[in-house]
Parts: structure tokens; sequence; C-alpha cells
């Protein structure tokens, strides 16, 4: 193909996606939807908000719309886990109970006062 086709060929590529451009640009549903998401950021911002937070405030409990994450083997990934240690301010954050600081901590302290230890989880 010679430069020149290709050229033209861009260029009537062009021409048609600029026309479909301003079609978009004509329809009330967009206008509409351009409206809302800019209120929206700017409520976001104002009250320094991210998406991830509005869509868990819209949704806290929701989870039928959160893909299930997966492991090579088919298994879910666990929850991570964040202790904080209100005795030394220590932080330990870990997706299962193998760690080797969290299980002194159960051994001197007792596994269900850990428990309340947990400052957060993730997904």
């Amino acid at each position: 193909m010679s430069l020149l086709s290709e050229y033209t060929k861009k260029e009537q590529l062009l021409k048609q996606l600029s026309e479909e451009l301003k079609v978009l640009e004509s329809d009330q549903r967009l206008k509409n939807e351009l409206e809302f998401k800019g209120k929206l950021e700017a409520l976001m911002a104002e009250y320094d908000k991210k998406a991830k937070d509005v869509i868990d405030l819209l949704s806290p409990d929701d989870t039928r719309y959160v893909p299930q994450s997966s492991t090579a083997n088919g298994r879910r990934k666990r929850k991570l886990k964040i202790y904080k240690n209100p005795n030394t301010g220590e932080v330990i954050e870990t997706r299962g109970g193998n760690h080797k600081a969290l299980k002194a901590w159960k051994d001197e302290h007792g596994s269900e006062t850990v428990e309340g230890w947990v400052v957060r989880e993730e997904q």
C-alpha cells in the first residue's frame, strides 16, 4: 500500500469519526451525563472523596457486583487484616494467621484479645 493511499484512508476515517462525534455532541443524553459527571466530580472534590468511597457508600453490603478475585488454584483471595498492638503501636498486615509476630501476640495476649486489635479489613 502506498503512503498516499494510506493517508487518504486515514483522512476518510478521520472525517467519518468527526461526523460521528458531532452527532454524539448534539445528543441531549450525552449532555445530561456530562453535566452529571461534572457535578459529581465537583461534589467528590468538595468532600475529598474518591470513586471507591462513593461506591462503598451507595452499596456497602452489596457484594453481588464485586468480582470475587481468585488465585490460580481457584480459591478466593483472603481479606487483608491490619492489626495494631495498643501496647507497642506495632502494626501487622496479613492475609492469614501464619504470621510469626501475630502468633507471638496471640500466645502472649490471647487470640480473642488480639482479634480485637483489628484496625480494618480490606479486600
